[in-house]
């Protein structure tokens, strides 16, 4: 994808209408270009034309975020027209109804490919687009500290990427690219504190924090 030279490109890793549309909105606002990458194409269609109509230049990837190759090739692509990568939004997490008794290795597995895997591979990729400023966010979550047993794998997921966002600022901080990983201390909802905008604005302002006092884990408590 290529837009107007200048300006700002946000990825979106696991696009859809909830908290990543969100998201993708709130940074499309305030001038950034958006390349979207998820698996239900009609969902990116709709979202590309809502970030259209508020000025941003889109380009999407129909893709499995968990094929490594694939989410790879599909970022670099999506950074090339640009030349760099500003903001990475990785937000994917699989929910599997299983408490730990029934959970099996191979669907616990399968979940983590998804929900800390993903970002994994799209910081790789997306790494050499990205520069001093640049950032990474992810959607976290209190499963991580407060784990439903109905949905053991969700848990493993939130505190294992809480924990490879820490690993990645550590990495990143000396080239002056820090991540952050916010977490939703609350079930969300079409209405009230919880709204994926409300959660979006929080992710807003955790990439714009103080580098200084820069944080990698942002609360949002509602």
């Amino acid at each position: 994808m290529s837009g107007p030279a200048g300006r700002p490109l946000l990825l979106v890793v696991g696009a859809g209408p909830g908290v990543s549309g969100s998201v993708a909105r709130r940074f499309a606002r305030e001038g950034y270009d958006v390349g979207l990458l998820g698996r239900d194409e009609e969902q990116l269609v709709r979202l590309a034309g809502e970030l259209e109509a508020l000025g941003a230049t889109v380009g999407r990837a129909l893709v499995d975020v968990t094929d490594v190759a694939a989410t790879t090739a599909a970022i670099q692509r999506l950074a090339a027209g640009s030349g760099r990568v500003d903001v990475l939004h990785v937000n994917p997490s699989a929910y599997r109804a299983a408490d730990p008794l029934t959970l099996t290795v191979a669907g616990l597995l399968e979940d983590v490919a998804l929900g800390v895997g993903a970002l994994l591979t799209s910081v790789q990729a997306a790494r050499p687009f990205m520069g001093a400023g640049a950032r990474v966010t992810v959607t976290g979550s209190m499963a991580a500290d407060e784990p439903s047993p109905a949905a053991a794998s969700l848990g493993v997921q939130k505190a294992g990427v809480r924990n490879l966002v820490h690993s990645l600022d550590r990495t990143l901080a000396p080239n002056g690219i820090r991540a952050v990983s916010v977490t939703v201390r609350g079930a969300l909802a079409r209405e009230g504190v919880f709204t994926p905008d409300r959660v979006a604005e929080a992710i807003w302002a955790a990439a714009h924090q103080d580098e200084a006092a820069w944080a990698s884990e942002v609360p949002y408590p509602g």
